[in-house]
């Protein structure tokens, strides 16, 4: 398991939640010495018109920092998305987050669709065609929905309770790729006050086997939501520990 991460995501590039100071540092401060970190490119402006319109880009371009720190987060998603096609499984630890943004809008602290600018360029490029989204944050992942919504290659379901993924999985038999919006508000301890931290390991092993089963193991995560600083490093080490098995 690879991490993909920039010392620059650790800016304060914004005032919401995602932005915070902090946030990012009590998640490395669990992960590092415990995997292979790597360093993403920015993603070009290319790879974001796959997925959103000229007018959105734009739109975003006139916030210079936000908008540097957002390709950057871009990248990391799709760095993350090649390593996992060459079978090594990889999370991407980066912010702004992106399952809030379609085509033409964004809102909740998201900007660029990370994970969905990384799936379609590996199908754009032909590494793949047949995609799960699997999104295990709080809130649903509606612009990942929008764009992927009439496209039947590409299945984007958004986890309610741990059933509900089992299901999910047993379905979806014939993807090539799964793609993890890992967002950890859900927690006891964080907005949704819903899943333990020791239920981000189960998540991780089901989808994790769930990969090995069907897809020689192709499967990689983003980072999306999570705000309590205190428990947020240790749901993201939980989730990394079932993605080993």
């Amino acid at each position: 398991m690879k991490v993909v991460f920039d010392d620059r995501y650790r800016i304060v590039y914004d005032t919401d939640p995602a932005a915070a100071p902090g946030r990012i540092d009590c998640i490395v401060d669990e992960l590092k010495g415990l995997y292979e970190f790597v360093k993403p490119r920015p993603a070009a402006e290319s790879d974001i018109l796959l997925v959103h319109s000229k007018d959105h880009l734009e739109h975003i371009k006139n916030r210079e920092l936000l908008y540097d720190i957002a390709l950057l987060a871009a990248g990391g998603a799709i760095k993350a998305a090649e390593l996992a096609v060459q079978g090594e499984p990889a999370f991407a630890l980066i912010r702004p987050p992106g399952h809030h943004a379609s085509r033409d809008s964004c809102w909740g602290f998201c900007w660029f669709n990370n994970i969905a600018i990384a799936v379609e360029k590996l199908r754009t490029q032909g590494l793949v065609k047949k995609v799960l989204i699997v999104d295990i944050d709080l809130h649903f992942g509606d612009g990942t929905n929008n764009i992927f919504e009439k496209n039947p290659d590409v299945f984007y379901y958004h986890l309610y309770n741990l059933k509900g993924l089992e299901q999910c999985l047993s379905v979806n038999t014939d993807c090539e790729l799964v793609a993890v919006s890992a967002g950890f508000d859900m927690h006891v301890q964080d907005w949704g006050c819903v899943l333990s931290t020791e239920d981000y390991t189960t998540i991780g092993r089901m989808i994790s086997g769930h990969a090995r089963k069907v897809c020689n193991g192709r499967f990689f995560a983003v980072l999306e939501g999570g705000y309590n600083h205190r428990v947020l490093g240790k749901n993201v080490r939980a989730l990394l520990q079932g993605f080993e098995g």
